[in-house]
């Protein structure tokens, strides 16, 4: 079983500056508390191809994740899928920025969650949690992106 979640948030940023924090994913522990660490792994720029490492607690487990960029169109477009091997995995997920009317940045961010094995089951709960907090995740994200 698959499904997906998101959030749409407005962020008063230009559309350049919230694509290049998005884009550096070691910046995520700054708006996800389930992000213990990441690191980028491998060499040059952000680009398609490039590999992230994270250690994330969820649930009350400590796992290793591992993230691939496949799509990478500046400043409006990220993507990328998990490649580690977990219960639950993040099939794809992404991010959509578009300017709004007022010089800010409208950004979707979406995760399609897969389970695997036993993970079959607690995709359903992992789903449901991430649904939830998916506007306070959105929020997350703006207020991250616009501290001073």
């Amino acid at each position: 079983m698959s499904g997906q979640f998101e959030a749409i948030v407005e962020i008063q940023r230009p559309i350049e500056e919230v694509f290049g924090f998005l884009a550096n994913g070691e910046n995520d522990t700054k708006f996800s508390p389930r992000v213990i660490r990441i690191a980028k792994t491998t060499e040059g720029p952000t680009g398609v191809g490039t590999v992230y490492t994270s250690t994330v607690k969820d649930a009350g487990l400590t796992t290793e994740r591992q993230f691939r960029i496949t799509a990478f169109d500046a400043p409006t477009r990220i993507r990328w899928a998990e490649t580690s091997k977990n219960l639950v995995t993040a099939k794809e997920g992404g991010y959509d920025l578009e300017t709004t009317g007022s010089g800010g940045t409208r950004v979707r961010i979406f995760n399609q969650l897969e389970g695997h094995g036993v993970g079959k089951a607690l995709v359903r709960l992992a789903l449901s949690a991430a649904r939830k907090d998916s506007d306070a995740f959105g929020r997350r994200i703006k207020a991250a992106v616009e501290a001073p």
